[in-house]
């Protein structure tokens, strides 16, 4: 009988592949310069234009936060840096003179414009450089605020126009007409957006508007710019907060189960 021939196993020897991985490439970021040469013109503050203007060039430090400590400052017509530690030799001192309150000073003096723009411990205070491109945005802000208060306003109907100008004109808006009052809120609107849009925003601005319009129709009597009371009767309605303002406080009181009932019965009455 033949004997059964053993199949031997052979390994097979399992190669792995190698990963390549993709290098990554490097973010590549490009320095804006940290400063640019240009000529630059600086003005005395709060409109300021005396023949002539010496501001002080000397004796004066700034801080710095790399360093941890205050830097002696000093401007002269001989170095290369305004940092005194880092001066070297003679330091001939050069004053710094505003004529009829303004100085300008070419991009070659590039000393002289860090130390006014960077390191000058009066700047903003004494003088400001003039960037009109900072100016131009703000005026363009401030133009946008103007158009939305107005466009705001000119939607506006007439309740709503008679709380907000009774914040800035007090009783008399009860006896203005409605082209009247559309026209000063026009007019505020333009001249003051930010406090007109911030107000047109306010939720209690009506629900004041609501209580002094009741007080002047003697529906409601506010005693001692404490209480306030039922007129007819004196009967004490509601006590206003400490240092709270008392209309403020009251439109806060209507929005109560209890305000609101006195709310429904003075809106009766006022029509």
């Amino acid at each position: 009988m033949a004997k059964k021939q053993k199949t031997e196993k052979v390994e097979v020897p399992v190669v792995e592949t190698p990963v390549v991985e993709t290098p990554k490439l490097k973010e590549i970021k490009i320095k804006k310069p940290e400063w640019e040469i240009k000529d630059r013109m600086y003005y005395l503050t709060k409109g300021r234009s005396p023949l002539t203007y010496l501001i002080r060039g000397s004796g004066i430090h700034w801080f710095d936060e790399e360093k941890g400590y205050e830097r002696e400052l000093k401007y002269t017509s001989n170095q290369r840096t305004v940092f005194v530690d880092e001066m070297k030799g003679e330091q001939r001192l050069e004053h710094i003179i505003f004529q009829n309150g303004q100085l300008f000073v070419p991009k070659n003096k590039t000393v002289l414009q860090k130390l006014l723009s960077l390191y000058h411990p009066h700047k903003n205070i004494l003088f400001e450089e003039h960037k009109p491109a900072e100016i131009a945005a703000n005026e363009v802000d401030i133009l946008e605020l103007e158009v939305d208060a107005l466009m705001a306003a000119r939607e506006m109907d007439i309740d709503m126009a008679e709380a907000i100008m009774r914040v800035e004109k007090g009783s008399e808006v009860s006896k203005m007409s409605s082209k009247e009052l559309k026209r000063d809120l026009l007019i505020f609107a333009k001249s003051n957006p930010v406090l007109f849009l911030e107000l047109a925003s306010d939720e209690n601005v009506m629900l004041r508007n609501f209580g002094i319009r009741a007080v002047e129709a003697n529906i409601l009597k506010l005693h001692n710019q404490r209480d306030f009371l039922w007129a007819s009767t004196d009967r004490k309605l509601f006590t206003v907060p400490f240092e709270e303002h008392p209309y403020t406080a009251l439109a806060a009181w209507f929005k109560t189960d209890e305000g609101m009932e006195i709310y429904t019965n003075i809106e009766k009455r006022l029509k």
